[in-house]
């Protein structure tokens, strides 16, 4: 099945230009979004009580919402945990709250109305504990761009390395910036979304860097940008045809999931639209920027280069 003919000749370089305007663009208002709305932590960073309680039939989150408000918690995260009759409250606390005066107060809140409601766990995470899960959170990023950062050097080149890292940043960046200025929480699921789009994204990048090593192969007369359009082109119904059906999954997860993944399923959602632009417009122009040419990726053999001196003589 191909969604687009295999003999397409889109010239993806000339629209360069564009994608770099609309990349910075993006990129700025996600700076800018940081800087005036910051991103909202959820309680696994910012430390709070949560609270599981059982009913003995299905319930309706908004009439959870609608007791909790009346019982002094406007602001508590309220969603199903495993079944419809178990939901999961999440409040932010301050450090050195009374885990059980706060747990019974919500009890109070939901016996006002439903007096069938049982108390089945009550967590505390304090605000240490997500300050050293924020760390450790952007260490792990930070890592895994070192990494592929090496391993797209030893497999390819540093001039493609450095495509693939700056598309990599750019989609991470982006990502964070919707989550930023629509005040979606920042929970661990969404840090563990936007680990899963880095390696998505440097997936997509990998296959088209193939096609291009290939491609310097095969066309040596061909100039390195008639090699990235044909590479591009050339993948384009493979990359298309899996992040197509990854956002229907990933729309599935969005709609039916349910509240506990919507985090997750909305960050990968918005990493792999943006990783999928990324892989054909940012990746490999910042390589061709950068001058990547097929002696970058096939050197010449010593004794070659000695025969072509001896020529020039």
């Amino acid at each position: 099945m191909r969604l687009i003919k295999s003999d397409t000749h889109i010239d993806f370089v000339s629209y360069g230009k564009y994608a770099i305007v609309f990349s910075v663009l993006l990129i700025l208002m996600s700076f800018v979004s940081f800087g005036f709305e910051k991103l909202t932590f959820g309680i696994d960073f910012t430390g709070g009580v949560i609270v599981e309680a059982g009913y003995p039939e299905a319930v309706e989150l908004q009439n959870v919402r609608n007791a909790l408000a009346d019982g002094g918690y406007p602001g508590a995260t309220v969603q199903h945990f495993g079944a419809s009759d178990s939901v999961m409250i999440r409040l932010a606390t301050d450090e050195g709250a009374d885990t059980s005066a706060v747990s019974t107060q919500v009890m109070n809140a939901l016996h006002a109305q439903n007096p069938d409601a049982q108390l089945r766990r009550v967590e505390f995470v304090g605000p240490q504990v997500g300050k050293e899960l924020i760390n450790k959170g952007a260490l792990a990023l930070l890592y895994t761009v070192i990494a592929i950062l090496i391993y797209v050097i030893v497999r390819f080149h540093w001039k493609l390395a450095s495509g693939a890292v700056v598309a990599l940043v750019h989609d991470v960046l982006i990502t964070l910036g919707v989550f930023s200025l629509f005040h979606l929480d920042f929970d661990l699921t969404v840090l563990a979304a936007l680990l899963a789009v880095i390696g998505y994204s440097l997936n997509d990048t990998i296959v088209v860097y193939d096609r291009i090593r290939e491609n310097f192969r095969r066309m040596r007369k061909a100039t390195p940008t008639e090699v990235v359009n044909a590479s591009i082109n050339q993948t384009l119904s493979r990359t298309l045809m899996t992040s197509g059906t990854t956002i229907l999954t990933l729309l599935a997860l969005f709609f039916l999931g349910g509240e506990v993944i919507h985090g997750f399923a909305t960050a990968l959602l918005i990493g792999i639209l943006i990783g999928t632009y990324s892989s054909i417009f940012v990746a490999s122009a910042l390589a061709l920027r950068l001058k990547i040419t097929s002696q970058d990726l096939f050197p010449p053999k010593e004794e070659d280069a000695e025969k072509a001196a001896r020529v020039t003589r």
